[in-house]
């Protein structure tokens, strides 16, 4: 099983994150993104809109951060990371959703402008963020993880753009709650620590 993988990507840190804690064997094959090889065949043929990261598990290929998370949970991880329940689904989709749109917009965007140069409103992203990790804060104030009382891909999922949001100028000091999530996150047997 192979993940096509930019090392510095928040969205393939969420994969690798996933697999080193599910302990789920993954090829990672480094992509020359600079080179633009993730719009180029053969990856493009696999994610015709030529972004990554990419999963390969034989002739089933899966693109999108979240939907990898889904299909190696579901597959690979046991009930431990997607429970067989609806209910706890859809409590765990709802992060899902969170991290692909208000945390994408938000602490990803403007880690975007500072790491990466990127043509984006950078104040916009920081009044984005403080409103995502408000809400983030709340939730956590009397829960220890985001969904279903235990760790699973939506934790996976939300992590590693709030990890990553001192490289986006984002101030994570005033968010006490979130700071002990990702403490009980990183104490995990397996964690992957964040990229450099």
């Amino acid at each position: 099983m192979k993940l096509y993988d930019l090392d510095a990507s928040g969205n393939c840190y969420k994969v690798r994150l996933l697999a080193s804690l599910a302990q789920i064997e993954l090829e990672v094959v480094a992509v020359d993104f600079i080179n633009g090889a993730h719009k180029t065949s053969p990856l493009v043929d696999l994610n015709p809109l030529g972004q990554l990261p990419i999963l390969e598990d034989g002739s089933q290929v899966v693109r999108d951060s979240q939907a990898i998370l889904i299909y190696l949970a579901g597959v690979y991880g046991g009930l431990a990371w997607w429970p067989a329940h609806a209910q706890g689904q859809a409590e765990i989709m709802q992060w899902l959703s969170f991290a692909a749109n208000e945390v994408d917009h938000s602490l990803c965007a403007a880690r975007l402008v500072k790491k990466f140069g990127a043509e984006l409103d950078h104040l916009q992203a920081l009044q984005k963020s403080a409103l995502t990790l408000s809400q983030l804060d709340k939730h956590l104030e009397h829960k220890e993880w985001l969904a279903i009382g235990r760790p699973t891909i939506a934790d996976c999922a939300v992590y590693p753009y709030v990890a990553l949001a001192h490289e986006g100028d984002v101030d994570l000091s005033p968010y006490s709650h979130i700071a002990r999530w990702m403490k009980r996150l990183e104490a995990l047997p397996g964690y992957l620590a964040k990229p450099q």
